[in-house]
């Protein structure tokens, strides 16, 4: 099983290698380690480890509770190894070279870039916050990741603007618009088996909305034309 744990400890020698050999020594493989961030003598990294499907996460969250100055922020069930600003990049270059699919291509894609559970495109009206609190109409969905649960069950994302926010099951979110025809992408990671998924990092934000961003000067006016959808997300 492969596990994303990232983990905020003191920026200074010596701590991150206790925290790899502690990783090791709990039966943890390190894949990746990425960089999130460094501040104010703290670093945020996240580690990709694979991890022995019948081993106990607490004997991990143990270990690394036991290391001084050392937090664990998240540790959840990741579909592959942290993507690259390459990936990015041919991600782009595959909705260029087929529009007409651009935002499926788009939304299949972002839970493994965005290390989520699945991620959805949707509709949202400029009065979606008032028109739901009266069981009107809310968002609709566009495009789904295959694992999206149904039936959808998406956060208040008005007013639009990139952030990382959390959804009605306290599941994890992060949010993106594409600027036109009220369309969103957004990502979601959710609790399972005693693992608790980190908040979608600052870094993590701004990757999504430049992907979007970029998408959505890829498809230009094909996305004031994407039909309205069969799914309405529920709240």
């Amino acid at each position: 099983m492969l596990l994303r744990v990232r983990v905020t400890l003191p920026d200074r020698p010596g701590t991150l290698g206790q925290v790899a050999r502690t990783l090791g020594v709990a039966g943890a493989d390190i894949v990746q380690v990425t960089v999130l961030e460094r501040f104010g003598g703290r670093a945020v990294d996240d580690f990709t480890v694979v991890w022995p499907g019948a081993a106990r996460v607490e004997r991990l969250l143990a270990g690394l509770g036991a290391i001084p100055g050392v937090r664990v922020d998240g540790i959840w069930q990741a579909i592959g190894t942290p993507n690259t600003g390459g990936q990015d990049a041919e991600l782009l270059a595959q909705i260029a070279a087929n529009p007409s699919e651009g935002i499926a291509i788009l939304v299949d894609a972002v839970p493994a870039l965005m290390a989520a559970d699945w991620a959805a495109a949707a509709t949202v009206p400029t009065d979606w916050a008032a028109r739901r609190g009266v069981g009107g109409d809310g968002a609709t969905i566009v495009a789904s990741s295959w694992r999206t649960p149904t039936p959808c069950r998406l956060p208040e994302v008005t007013p639009l603007r990139a952030r990382a926010l959390t959804g009605p099951d306290a599941n994890r979110c992060a949010v993106a618009p594409f600027g036109r025809a009220g369309l969103v992408l957004l990502a979601s990671r959710a609790d399972a088996d005693k693992l608790v998924p980190a908040e979608f990092h600052a870094t993590e934000v701004d990757r999504l909305a430049q992907l979007v961003r970029a998408a959505a000067v890829i498809l230009g006016d094909r996305l004031d034309l994407v039909a309205a959808p069969a799914v309405t997300a529920t709240s």
